[in-house]
């Protein structure tokens, strides 16, 4: 049963999108506390530990799985860090969120959109470990499934994704499709509370109307919370358009994810797979930084490998201090 919007009902203006968004787990939140010890150093409960998920690829673009803790370099605000956790294929839980876009100009990408992200639920979910939350977006944002573990569950929930009905659009005034209060609210309202790993894979047009946040103050809150965001760019038999474009390159490259496109050359599944395959080769990287948080304020993070001809796909920043 979906769960009510809490910001008030909109009119449809315009062409808007339909598309989807999954969100998936990231690494201890940034903001984790930690009492932990190596075999030098003993934390305190009030350390700030600070997590990086990396994936890094060769110039063929295929998976390297096998670097250790002193193959990486580590900067934060260009000073450099002692790399404290290192550990590969990270068996940490996982929270995914698929959030669907369900406005107007993607219906006929519905039906692929679900029948793939359950596929691909399906293939990722542990259900000893892991949860997914099912939200829709268009001109509202609903919650259709709260946080479960069940497969059967998150299949139904999405049998009930679907675009608003005629009766709907006429009872809505304004319009819009959400975006970037999706990408906030799913940020604040679910993966602020979660450990382990998180992400955010947005299948759209990139299409935005109406939000309330901004596009920054969306990929502000996905940082805050360590969220991954994966972008897949899905039209009608269209390419989109350049901004569409922009704005889910600029969410997949600020927060450590990835930008796909489906095409005849590379379907929804095979996105879907690839996604997979990267939630699959991620180097976990924790340490300590050299200045303690005096204020709360984000922080540039520098991620390389010392090895030649290797791409480190990771988040940017991160926020320092109480969120």
């Amino acid at each position: 049963m979906s769960i009510p919007s809490r910001r008030p009902a909109l009119a449809l203006v315009g062409s808007t999108c339909l598309s989807a968004l999954v969100i998936f787990g990231s690494l201890p939140d940034v903001g984790a506390r930690a009492q932990e010890k190596d075999q030098t150093t003993a934390f305190s409960s009030d350390v700030q530990v600070v997590n990086v998920l990396a994936t890094v690829r060769d110039k063929k673009a295929q998976f390297i799985r096998d670097l250790a803790k002193d193959d990486f370099t580590l900067l934060e605000d260009t000073r450099p860090q002692t790399i404290r956790y290192f550990s590969r294929e990270s068996d940490l839980p996982l929270t995914i969120g698929l959030l669907v876009d369900t406005s107007m100009s993607q219906v006929h990408v519905l039906d692929a959109e679900r029948a793939a992200s359950f596929r691909f639920i399906d293939d990722v979910l542990r259900e000893s470990k892991d949860k997914v939350f099912v939200m829709q977006f268009d001109m509202n944002v609903k919650t259709k499934q709260l946080l479960t573990s069940q497969r059967a569950d998150l299949q139904e929930s999405l049998r009930q994704v679907n675009t608003p009905t005629k009766a709907e659009l006429r009872t809505q005034y304004g319009g819009g499709t959400l975006l970037y209060d999706a990408i906030s609210d799913a940020s604040k309202e679910v993966m602020q509370k979660q450990e382990g790993r998180k992400a955010l894979v947005i299948l759209s047009d990139g299409g935005e109307n109406g939000s309330n946040a901004t596009l920054t103050e969306a990929v502000q809150e996905a940082q805050r919370t360590n969220t991954l965001i994966y972008t897949i760019l899905f039209t009608d038999g269209g390419q989109g358009s350049d901004f569409g474009k922009r704005i889910m390159q600029r969410l997949a490259s600020s927060t450590g994810g990835s930008y796909f496109e489906v095409s005849r050359k590379l379907t929804i599944d095979q996105v879907y797979a690839q996604i997979e395959e990267d939630l699959r080769s991620q180097y976990s990287i924790g340490y300590v930084s050299d200045h303690p948080a005096a204020i709360s304020e984000f922080r540039r993070i520098q991620l390389t490998v010392k090895k030649p001809g290797m791409t480190v796909n990771a988040r940017d920043r991160y926020w320092a201090g109480p969120r």
